[in-house]
C-alpha cells in the first residue's frame, strides 16, 4: 500500500469512474484498477463494486476513503508547510474566506502582514459558507480559513477571534433610524432583507428569533442577498431593513444613508479561525493569524 495508491482510491471514489481518474493522473485505466486491487489485497475486503455508470465505494470502502482523504489532506498541508520553511521569510500562506471577509476583517492585517514579509505569498480563495471553509481546510487545500464559529467539526480546530453585535441597518429617513436599539420582538414588521439561505448567520439568527414569543421571526421576506454587505447596501438605498452582524470598525458616519441600529437582546456571533492543528501551522500562517487578531483589536 502506498500513498499514491490512497490517491488513486479516493481520486475513484470521488470521481465515481476509473477512466477519468485515469486520464487526470496522466496514466491507464488498467494502472489505476491495478492500484485498487493492490489496496483490496491488503485490506482482504472488497473496495469497490460497480454500478450502472462506474464504480461506487463499498461500506468498506467508505470507510478507508475518509480515513485516506483526512490523512492526505493533513500529510499535503505538512509538505506545503515544510517547504514553506524551508524557504525561509518566503513561502505561502493559504486562507479561504468568505465574499467580503478580507475587506471587514483583514485589510489592515494584510497591509501590516505583506510590510513586513513582502516575499510571503497571500492566497486567498473564497467560499460561500462556513460548511465550504472548513472543507478547505479539511481537505488541506488551505491552512487558515475565517468562520462563523458553531458547534464542534471532526478534526478541524476553531478559534475565536472576535464577537460580533446584531443591528438593524436601516435608511437614514426610516422611522426606526432614530432608536438607541430595537428589540427583536419588534422586527416582526420591518421590510426583513434575508441573509444568504445557507449561511451560519443566517441559520443562527433563525435560531435567536425563532426561539422567543410569541413566535417566529421576521415574517417573510421579498428580498434576499448574498452576502452581508449587498444587505448593508439595500438597506442604505431605503429597499428594507437588514438584521446583520456589525463589521469591525463600521459606524454609523455624518452624511451617509446608512444607520445601524443595536439590537442587544440577541447573542452576539462569534468568528475567528478554522485550522487543522494550530501547532502544526507554519510561522508564517501563525503570524498572519496574530496579525488579523491584533488588528481587530484594534479596531
Amino acid at each position: 500500500m502506498t500513498l499514491d495508491d490512497l490517491r488513486a482510491f479516493v481520486a475513484v471514489c470521488e470521481a465515481g469512474n476509473l477512466s477519468a481518474v485515469a486520464r487526470d493522473l496522466g496514466c491507464t485505466q488498467s494502472a489505476v484498477s491495478q492500484r485498487i486491487k493492490r489496496l483490496e489485497r491488503e485490506a482482504g475486503i472488497g473496495l469497490l463494486e460497480r454500478r450502472a455508470r462506474g464504480v461506487a465505494p463499498t461500506q468498506a470502502g467508505r470507510i478507508l476513503q475518509r480515513a485516506a482523504a483526512d490523512g492526505l489532506g493533513g500529510l499535503d498541508l505538512a509538505l506545503r508547510t515544510l517547504a514553506d520553511m524551508r524557504e525561509g521569510d518566503g513561502g505561502t500562506v493559504r486562507v479561504t474566506t468568505g465574499a467580503t471577509t478580507v475587506r471587514h476583517f483583514m485589510s489592515d492585517a494584510v497591509v501590516a502582514f505583506r510590510a513586513r514579509h513582502p516575499r510571503v505569498n497571500l492566497e486567498f480563495q473564497t467560499e460561500s459558507s462556513s460548511r465550504r471553509c472548513f472543507g478547505a481546510v479539511a481537505d488541506g487545500t488551505s491552512e487558515l480559513a475565517w468562520i462563523t464559529i458553531g458547534p464542534p467539526v471532526r478534526g478541524i480546530e476553531q478559534h475565536p477571534m472576535i464577537d460580533l453585535p446584531w443591528v438593524l441597518a436601516v435608511h437614514a429617513d426610516d422611522p426606526l433610524a432614530s432608536r438607541e436599539r430595537i428589540e427583536p420582538e419588534e422586527l416582526a414588521g420591518i421590510r426583513h432583507i434575508r441573509l444568504p439561505e445557507n449561511s451560519t448567520s443566517r441559520m443562527r439568527l433563525d435560531g435567536h428569533l425563532n426561539s422567543r414569543e410569541p413566535g417566529p421571526l421576521p415574517p417573510p421576506s421579498t428580498t434576499s442577498v448574498a452576502d452581508w454587505d449587498t444587505a448593508l447596501l439595500l438597506a442604505e438605498l431605503g429597499v428594507g431593513h437588514a438584521v446583520v452582524p456589525q463589521p469591525p470598525g463600521h459606524r454609523d458616519t455624518a452624511g451617509s444613508a446608512l444607520r445601524l441600529v443595536p439590537i442587544p437582546a440577541l447573542p452576539p456571533l462569534a468568528t475567528g479561525w478554522a485550522v487543522r492543528q494550530w501547532a502544526a501551522l507554519s510561522p508564517a500562517a501563525v503570524e498572519f493569524a496574530e496579525t488579523v487578531r491584533g488588528a481587530l483589536r484594534v479596531a
